[in-house]
């Protein structure tokens, strides 16, 4: 019997990884532009870290978390998200009193039912701004969001935004709300009864339409915050309006317990029902809830998986290739020479080299395939006379006879 992978954690081969590396290496520069700076952390942490941070009440301790216990029969659990174990490791750093510009990456479990651009095993890239207080870190955030878009090709995309208030604007919204919709909890759907008793603010985000229609006459989280905060969200309408389609949306709460004041994500039509690519928010509670220190803190979370289903790689410049061919067959220390020469002087290139047999028809197909626009050509007649072919392989291109001191001068201009 064949071994198959787990559901939902799928094999990533080379073609799938092609918009990755784009991505990624778009990423990276946006990154480096905003002096921010990585973070690697665990893949697995002790249970309480999420039970504590993410909330008893939500889905994912309740439902998704994957948990076991070891040896010595302490429970731990693959991390379902990234913010929690950032704001771990810096309280264990003892640097709560510092600010930081932090970003992360790497794979995330949850065991939910796997359908497209959501997986049991998914990958997500992370910022987190420690010590900043609300009022400039969220400018820079979503201009950082602008930024990360601009790079890889997404324009038709909506920023929504929120405000969740304090801790006290939360309780009071959320008895008003769960006073609302009491008298009507045999309509609501078996879900959204559960999280009207455990979590109420969950609610607003319900998918069940007859939900979404009680909640069109129920209280709206708005009257519940102060004008400061009203004012906050619309000036950052006022500000980005001109860059992208933003608005405020009220039943936009997030899913992790954790959030208060600013949360935000970003949404595309390309991407289907479930819409989001990229979501966050403030959590300035977070630090003190795990025992640290009280600590400013905001971030945003890049659904990998969803983000690469939008990236157009049309309006990203691909990187040049030449395919390196030898057919003499006796391939001499030389010849790997000239290759190791030619990836010294230009590192942009990509030297594709063939490491076959072949004859110079059948190389000169997969250079076709694997989209090198030139090759150089070695062959018994050119080792013999210390000579190299250049050659176009665009239609009606021109092959040169040249000197391996000429193919390298040509190489770094190319």
């Amino acid at each position: 019997m064949k071994i198959q992978s787990l559901r939902g954690m799928p094999d990533l081969f080379p073609q799938d990884l092609e918009r990755w590396h784009i991505f990624e290496s778009k990423l990276s520069e946006v990154f480096y532009s905003f002096d921010t700076h990585e973070i690697r952390t665990p893949l697995l942490e002790p249970t309480e870290l999420f039970s504590r941070s993410v909330g008893n009440s939500s889905d994912i301790i309740n439902k998704e978390l994957y948990s076991f216990l070891d040896r010595n029969k302490d429970s731990i659990s693959l991390r379902p998200e990234g913010s929690a174990s950032i704001i771990r490791a810096i309280i264990q750093k003892k640097q709560e009193h510092e600010k930081h510009k932090l970003w992360y990456q790497g794979p995330m479990f949850r065991y939910e039912r796997p359908q497209k651009g959501r997986f049991r095993q998914f990958h997500q890239v992370g910022v987190e701004y420690l010590g900043f207080e609300e009022g400039v870190a969220e400018y820079e955030l979503i201009s950082m969001v602008l930024q990360i878009n601009k790079s890889i090709g997404i324009s038709d995309y909506t920023i929504k935004i929120n405000h969740l208030g304090d801790a006290k604007a939360k309780e009071s919204f959320c008895k008003s709300l769960v006073s609302f919709l009491s008298p009507h909890i045999e309509k609501l759907h078996e879900k959204d009864q559960a999280r009207l008793k455990f979590n109420p603010l969950r609610v607003l985000d319900s998918k069940e339409q007859s939900t979404q229609d009680l909640l069109q006459s129920g209280p709206k989280f708005q009257d519940f915050i102060s004008n400061e905060s009203k004012n906050f969200l619309q000036n950052l309408v006022n500000t980005y309006s001109n860059h992208c389609n933003i608005l405020i949306d009220q039943t936009l709460v997030r899913g992790l317990d954790y959030y208060t004041g600013v949360v935000f994500e970003a949404v595309s039509k390309g991407l289907g029902a479930q819409d989001a690519f990229l979501g966050g928010g403030r959590y300035d509670k977070l630090s003190n809830q795990l025992g640290g220190k009280d600590m400013h803190a905001i971030g945003f979370a890049i659904g990998i998986e969803r983000i690469v289903e939008l990236l157009n790689i049309k309006n990203i410049k691909s990187p040049k290739k030449v395919g390196f061919i030898v057919t003499a067959k006796q391939a001499d220390q030389k010849t790997y020479k000239i290759a190791d020469d030619l990836r010294s002087t230009n590192k942009t290139i990509i030297l594709d080299t063939f490491l076959n047999d072949g004859s110079l028809k059948s190389q000169l197909r997969r250079a076709n395939k694997n989209n090198c626009t030139h090759v150089i050509i070695i062959g018994e007649e050119e080792l013999k006379n210390n000579q190299i072919i250049w050659k176009d392989l665009s239609e009606g291109g021109k092959q040169e006879l040249l000197s391996p001191k000429e193919v390298i001068d040509k190489y770094i201009n190319f």
